[in-house]
């Protein structure tokens, strides 16, 4: 695998569209970190960190709409590619949907989302967009 973040992330959108109500990912400290994000601006439900033995993955709790069965995460779009990376200033810091969504950036300070990071000053590689 050459793009583990790619991968969480179309995990994510392919247990949304299954309707999954639980989804297991393997874990690292980025996907960790984006999941603690997804988790904090209400785009999942709940998350826990399985450590059994050599073996760590994360349990996400899919967060769904109890009337109409849809998804709080409309979409998912993989920005930084391995093969093209995309770093930006936190002056040209990209707003999603006008603000409706957000971008997780990389920074120096850590991985955060693009209002945190213009409020920092601090730019870094976005990772991918949520809405």
């Amino acid at each position: 695998m050459t793009d583990p973040i790619a991968d969480y992330l179309t995990r994510l959108r392919n247990a949304i569209n299954a309707k999954h109500r639980v989804l297991e990912v393997p874990s690292s400290n980025l996907k960790k970190e984006i999941t603690k994000i997804l988790m904090d601006k209400g785009y999942i439900l709940n998350y826990k960190f399985v450590e059994e033995g050599v073996n760590r993955t994360i349990k996400i709790a899919l967060k769904y709409d109890a009337v109409n069965k849809v998804n709080a995460i409309k979409n998912l779009k993989r920005v930084s590619t391995p093969g093209l990376r995309k770093y930006v200033g936190y002056k040209d810091m990209p707003k999603v949907l006008n603000g409706l969504g957000i971008a997780i950036v990389s920074t120096s300070k850590g991985v955060m989302t693009d209002k945190e990071a213009r409020d920092l000053k601090v730019g870094g590689e976005v990772l991918c967009y949520v809405y």
